[in-house]
Parts: C-alpha cells; sequence; structure tokens
C-alpha cells in the first residue's frame, strides 16, 4: 500500500511543479471515464485499487470538501485545491507532534501527544500505532510518512484521528452513569456537537422503548423478589400480563425516555465545566482527570433529574388504575409523601456513579490497550465490532459492581408504593437484605439486566447511524 502511494506521489523535491504533476497524475487515474471530473465512486475505486486504505465515508467528506461549486464531482483545480489545504493542516499537526522540531517524531513524542489528549498508554501501545504508520522501518516518522498515512484521511486533527478510541455514550444500555461523551473542538465551533448529541438521545429512546419490558421486568424482580417469593422470567412475565395486558411491559417507559435529553444536556455542560476547572494544564485532560470531571458531571446531572428517576421506578411498578399519567403520579406524591419522597434512594444512587463509570472507563480502556498491543500491526483503528465489544463488556462490569447500589436505590424509591413496607435507611436495608436473602440477594433481577444489555446496543447503535447519516453527520 504505502510503496504504491510513495511512487505515486511523492518525491524528495517539495517543489510546486512536482506537486502539480504528483496530483495531475494521481488525478488521470481517478478519473476512469475521463470526463475531467472525480466523482464518489472513482474516488472510493480509485483509492481501494491502489490499496489506499482511507476510512469509511472518507471519499464522501472529501467530495464535501472540496466540491466548490456543488456539482457532485472534483475537477482538477477542486481535487489538487483541497490536496494543498489538506496537507498544509496536516503539516501543522505533524509539527505539533514534532516536540524537539528534528524533522522527525518518534515513539515518546506519540505517547506524550495522546497522553495531552487525555489517552494514556504504554511504549508497546505506542509503539504498535507507530509501525501502523512507519513505512522504512526506522521506527520514526518523516513528514513524507505522516503525509501518505493521512492525505486520503479526511482526518487533519491529531484529536479527530485518534477521537474513535474515545469512549462513547452513544450504547445506552438504560443506565446513565457513564462518562459523558467527548467532541473535538471542530464539533463545538462548527455546531456538530448538539447533532452527535440529538443522534444518540435518538438512539437512546429507540433503544429503551425496544428493551422496556426487559427493564420493567428487572425493576419487578428487585423490589418484589425474595426467598420466599422467588419470580422467573416467565412467571413474572405472566403476571404482569395478566394484571395489566400486553402494554402494561412498557410502564414507565415514557417518563425514562423523557428524561434522556435533560439529562445529557446537563451531563454534557457539567462535564465542559469540570474538565476546565480539574486540568492541570488547559486543554489537556489526563485520564483521571476525565473519570473525576465525568463523575461529578453525572452526580450533577442525576441530583437534577432524579425526581424523574423516582418517578420512572414508581410508574413501572404501578398497578393498572393507580396513577393516570405522570403529573398524577407526581401530585399524588407531594401529596402524600411531600417533597423528600423525590430524593428516595439519592443517596446509594450517587454513590453507585462511582463504581460504574470508574470501572466502565478502567475496563475499556484495558480492552482498548490490550487490542492495540495485540492486533494494531496494520493499523490503529480497531473496527465497529471491537468498539462494540469494548464498550458492551466495559458497560456490563461497571453494571455488575454497582448493581447492588441500583437495587437498594430502586427498593427505596418503591418503599412508600407497596403497603405495609418499612420506610428503611440505605444501611439497614443492606443488613436486612444479607441477613434473610445472603449475598446474592443485593443481585436480584440482574438477568433479564444482562438480557437486555446485547439488544439495547445493537439497536442503539443502528439508530446512531441512522440519525448521523439523516443529520449529515461524517464520520
Amino acid at each position: 500500500m504505502y510503496q504504491v502511494v510513495r511512487k505515486l506521489f511523492f518525491t524528495d523535491c517539495q517543489c510546486a511543479e512536482d506537486a502539480s504533476k504528483t496530483y495531475d497524475d494521481l488525478f488521470a487515474k481517478l478519473d476512469t471515464n475521463k470526463d475531467g471530473k472525480v466523482d464518489v465512486s472513482e474516488l472510493k475505486a480509485g483509492l481501494a485499487a491502489m490499496g489506499i486504505n482511507s476510512g469509511k465515508d472518507a471519499a464522501q467528506e472529501i467530495m464535501s470538501s472540496g466540491d466548490e461549486d456543488k456539482d457532485d464531482g472534483l475537477d482538477f483545480i477542486e481535487f489538487s485545491n483541497y490536496l494543498k489545504e489538506h496537507e498544509k493542516k496536516l503539516r501543522l499537526t505533524f509539527k505539533s507532534l514534532d516536540k524537539n522540531d528534528d524533522g522527525q517524531i518518534d515513539l515518546m513524542e506519540i505517547q506524550q501527544s495522546l497522553a495531552d489528549l487525555g489517552m494514556d498508554i504504554s511504549k508497546e501501545e505506542a509503539q504498535k500505532i507507530l509501525q501502523s504508520i512507519d513505512v522504512d522501518g526506522t521506527m520514526t516518522l518523516d513528514w513524507n510518512e505522516w503525509r501518505e498515512h493521512f492525505l486520503f484521511n479526511p482526518a487533519t486533527d491529531l484529536q479527530e484521528i485518534i477521537r474513535f478510541w474515545k469512549h462513547s455514550t452513544v450504547l445506552d444500555i438504560g443506565d446513565s452513569l457513564s462518562i459523558p461523551d467527548e467532541f473535538t473542538e471542530k464539533e463545538k465551533t462548527t455546531g456538530m456537537w448538539w447533532k452527535q448529541l440529538s443522534a444518540g438521545a435518538m438512539a437512546g429512546a429507540v433503544s429503551r422503548t425496544g428493551t422496556a419490558p426487559l427493564d420493567r421486568m428487572k425493576v419487578f424482580m428487585q423490589v418484589h423478589s425474595s426467598k420466599s417469593n422467588q419470580i422467573s422470567l416467565v412467571g413474572g412475565f405472566k403476571q404482569m400480563l395478566k394484571e395489566g395486558g400486553l402494554m402494561s411491559l412498557w410502564r414507565g417507559n415514557g417518563i425514562n425516555v423523557l428524561k434522556i435529553a435533560p439529562e445529557t444536556a446537563i451531563k454534557f455542560m457539567a462535564y465542559e465545566q469540570f474538565k476546565k476547572l480539574l486540568s492541570s494544564e488547559p486543554g489537556k485532560v489526563k485520564t483521571h482527570e476525565r473519570f473525576m470531571a465525568g463523575s461529578l458531571a453525572g452526580a450533577t446531572a442525576q441530583t437534577v433529574i432524579y425526581p424523574m428517576e423516582v418517578m420512572k421506578t414508581r410508574l413501572t411498578l404501578r398497578k393498572t388504575g393507580q396513577y393516570s399519567g405522570m403529573f398524577d403520579c407526581a401530585k399524588k406524591i407531594l401529596k402524600r409523601e411531600g417533597v423528600k419522597a423525590f430524593y428516595k434512594g439519592y443517596i446509594p444512587n450517587l454513590i453507585g456513579i462511582i463504581p460504574y463509570a470508574g470501572i466502565d472507563l478502567a475496563v475499556y480502556e484495558s480492552l482498548k490497550n490490550l487490542w492495540l498491543s495485540r492486533y494494531a500491526k496494520d493499523s490503529a483503528n480497531p473496527g465497529v465490532v471491537v468498539l462494540l465489544g469494548c464498550g458492551t463488556l466495559s458497560s456490563t462490569c461497571g453494571q455488575l459492581a454497582s448493581y447492588p447500589l441500583a437495587l437498594i436505590r430502586t427498593r427505596m424509591q418503591a418503599q412508600a408504593s407497596l403497603e405495609g413496607s418499612e420506610q428503611l435507611p440505605m444501611n439497614v436495608m443492606v443488613k436486612k437484605i444479607l441477613k434473610n436473602e445472603g449475598f446474592f440477594g443485593l443481585y436480584r433481577g440482574i438477568l433479564p439486566n444482562f438480557m437486555k444489555v446485547i439488544p439495547a446496543v445493537s439497536i442503539s447503535y443502528v439508530v446512531y447511524e441512522h440519525m448521523r447519516s439523516e443529520l449529515g453527520i461524517q464520520k
């Protein structure tokens, strides 16, 4: 691949005439129908034929950036202008990586640059990334190697180049305790971030609706299941269907979907502020600082929307005719139990953010680094399947660690609505569960919770990709 590109484009002379000749030769190869323009299909086919791995949707993004007259094709002037501008940006990125200004990027410089962006990796992992770009085997990158690797990758900024490895909240599994998504400076200044958040919110809404029956079963088992009242999946669904019919399986889903938008917005805004406050150097956020900022942002968002969490639990567990809707539920809780009722279970919920977000982030980083160290030979890009796998496993581990606190939270939220139920504080409730049901009593309902992970991830990913396409968000 690299030899093909090197022969085609690059010579030792950097003069304008050689560059123009290089672009001319390349344009002639890509313009297969010889109509004086290169369209998207020709660009895709041509790059593939030359063995250039430019990444998904790269051809379309190159077309969008270079097509000045918007006629869905690049003439030679547009084509060469795009490459010249792109090379300028790549040169700036190269210089920012070349810390000692010796014209070479080495192992330590790659490691330091990624650390500056909050991506802490070992020397071995940085070596794998370096090898995926290094052509001559010197374990350093000169300008030609850097340019030929990224010439047909629309990403110009290092932050964009490594962004696919950032842990994202796109995978909505019904729990909102994870680290918020990150956006590049370009996405923030162009307003692309709100489209990303909108796509994520829509994906979460569809995903939660699709897995709502399993979520309701989880809450039902958390509150009602015990040693003396064993509830199986089949038995639980039969009870719910008998009591309220098929639509009762979606009780509580309305408010569960409704709280996505405010929680996402608050978490994102708080995260940006906490990153600024906690970063030791302006514009550079280390992994532990990101974790702290993410946890505090999660706590802020949960504090604001927590009354909706309580209402979600009450509406999920309600019997037919108990509440006519969300407003009726809020009114009855306020009248019978007062304002404090809207924050029942708040403490275990807040404590649960730390193990969930911490383990989620730690497992994700470990899996990512494992992949980089073992498989990043030809490219540092892991692909969709690897990223989805890392995200799913890390979220599942986070849930496993925080689940007992989630169960305590749910029981405390539901207490007042259950006849004859004691109003127990958190520590007393934990002791009672351990005494009467043993350690595994803290994991009631975890089976339907795990069952919903894969469908939730799959649905949210498919919807997210569709929404990105609809909103015009390029990869």
